[in-house]
């Protein structure tokens, strides 16, 4: 049931609802979106944590220039 990818499949949860035709697959399915969702969070905040370190290292860079 799972594969990876970093974007909302609407296609792809709409077929795994379909097959969730037993209590063990809908749980199989809640499980994958949340583990989906804490991963797509964990990516964005690393990116953020990025653009911050960048955004740090250019004032300090553009600081020590005009030193």
């Amino acid at each position: 049931m799972r594969k990876q990818d970093l974007r909302f499949d609407y296609h792809r949860y709409h077929r795994l609802l379909s097959e969730a035709d037993d209590e063990n697959k809908r749980l199989a399915l809640i499980d994958l979106l949340i583990e989906e969702k804490a991963r797509d969070r964990l990516a964005a905040q690393r990116a953020s944590d990025r653009a911050a370190m960048t955004a740090h290292t250019i004032a300090t860079v553009l600081k020590n220039g005009r030193n």
